[in-house]
C-alpha cells in the first residue's frame, strides 16, 4: 500500500510529528489532492489544542490547502486530473439539508471543514468532498493560493458584502494575517482605507499595504478619530479582541455597519444606545464557499493582492505553527511541499 508524509497530532496540545499515513483510493463523490502548498491558520490551535468538540485523534491540521487533483472518487465529473485546486474552511457540504437547498452552503448542517472532519493539508495528500475544491486562476501560485482559502476569502467576501461603495470610508481593525488582507482588498476596490492597530510602528506597514489613513489605537480614540475622517461606513474587525472591536463602534456613520470575522468568546462591550439612534448594524462572516474562493483568486490576480507569506517546508511545520502562535510570523506561514 502506498504512503505519504502527514503531521499529525496524537492528542489535544502534544506536539506536531511527522508520520507516515496510507495513500487510498479517494470514495464515492470525493477526489484526491497531491498538496502543493498549506497555510498555516489562526484557527489551527483550537485544532492542536482539542477546542473543537467531536475530534478524532490523531489530528492532521490544516484548511489552506492548494495542490494538484490526482484521483477522481466515482461520480466526480466536474472535475479532472491534473486541474490545480485550492480548499479552504469550507470543506464540503451536503446539497440536501435546508441551507443547502436554500442556496446557503456555507450554513450547511453538515459543512465540513478540513481537519476537523477528515485529515487536514499539513500533508503531501488529502481527499476532500467534490463540492469543496476552488480552481485555481493561471497567474496564481499554489503558495499565492493556499491562505486564499481561509485568510484571503473571508477578508474579501466580508468586505464585498458591506453597504460600502467605492470612494466610501471602511477601516479595517487589526494588521496581522487577516488585516493584512483586509487593508489591501479595500483599497483594490476603491474604498478610502483606514488601518487600525496597535503602535506607531505599524504605520509604515499600513500604508505599504494600501492605506490611506493609520489609527494608532494604544495613542488615539479609536471612534473620535474615525468621526474626524466623517465615520466609517464600514469596520471589518479581524483583530481577536473584544475590547477593541467594541471601541469601533463608536466610529461608524449613521447606518454603517461593523463585521466581525476575528474569533473571540469574549462579549462585546456594546451599548444598544450605540445602534439605535443611527441605525448601525453588527454582523458576522463566516468565511465563504468553493465559488467565493474562485471569486477572491480571480481579483487577486486583478489586483494584484497577495498574502504576505514566509515558506517553510513541510518537515518544518512545527516550527512554522510554533511561529504563528508565537506572533513571530510576518503575516502568514505557508507549509510546502517538493
Amino acid at each position: 500500500m502506498p504512503t505519504h508524509r502527514a503531521v499529525q497530532v496524537a492528542s489535544a496540545g502534544t506536539p506536531l510529528t511527522i508520520a507516515e499515513v496510507e495513500t487510498t483510493a479517494p470514495p464515492p463523490g470525493h477526489v484526491r489532492i497531491a498538496v502543493a502548498a498549506c497555510g498555516v491558520c489562526g484557527t489551527d490551535h483550537g485544532v492542536v489544542n482539542g477546542s473543537f468538540p467531536g475530534l478524532s485523534w490523531p489530528v492532521t491540521p490544516g484548511h489552506e490547502i492548494a495542490g494538484t487533483i490526482d484521483e477522481l472518487g466515482d461520480g466526480v465529473e466536474e472535475f479532472a486530473v491534473g486541474d490545480r485546486v485550492a480548499v479552504g474552511w469550507f470543506g464540503g457540504n451536503c446539497n440536501t439539508c435546508p441551507r443547502c437547498r436554500q442556496g446557503r452552503f456555507i450554513h450547511c448542517d453538515r459543512l465540513q471543514v478540513p481537519s476537523l472532519h477528515y485529515p487536514g493539508g499539513y500533508a503531501e495528500s488529502v481527499i476532500v468532498p467534490a463540492t469543496a475544491p476552488a480552481r485555481i486562476p493561471a497567474g496564481l501560485s499554489f503558495v499565492e493560493a493556499a491562505p486564499m482559502g481561509c485568510a484571503g476569502v473571508t477578508t474579501y467576501n466580508a468586505l464585498r458584502h458591506t453597504p460600502a461603495a467605492a470612494g466610501d470610508l471602511v477601516a479595517v481593525l487589526g494588521l496581522g494575517g487577516l488585516g493584512h488582507l483586509g487593508v489591501q482588498w479595500a483599497r483594490a476596490m476603491g474604498f478610502e482605507t483606514v488601518a487600525i492597530a496597535r503602535g506607531a510602528a505599524k504605520a509604515a506597514d499600513a500604508r505599504a499595504l494600501g492605506a490611506h489613513h493609520y489609527i494608532d489605537s494604544t495613542s488615539q480614540d479609536v471612534a473620535a478619530a474615525l468621526q474626524d475622517l466623517g465615520g466609517a461606513v464600514a469596520v471589518l474587525a479581524t483583530a481577536a479582541n473584544s475590547a477593541a472591536i467594541g471601541r469601533t463602534v463608536g466610529g461608524l456613520a449613521p447606518e454603517g455597519e461593523l463585521v466581525v470575522v476575528g474569533v473571540s468568546a469574549d462579549p462585546l462591550p456594546i451599548s444598544p444606545v450605540e445602534l439605535i439612534g443611527d441605525g448601525r448594524r453588527i454582523r458576522g462572516h463566516p468565511s465563504g464557499t468553493a465559488r467565493d474562493v474562485e471569486d477572491t483568486m480571480r481579483f487577486a490576480v486583478r489586483s494584484g493582492v497577495r498574502a504576505r507569506v514566509e515558506e517553510r517546508p513541510l518537515a518544518e511545520a512545527a516550527e512554522a505553527y510554533d511561529a504563528m502562535e508565537r506572533g513571530r510570523a510576518r503575516y502568514r506561514m505557508v507549509l510546502t511541499v517538493p
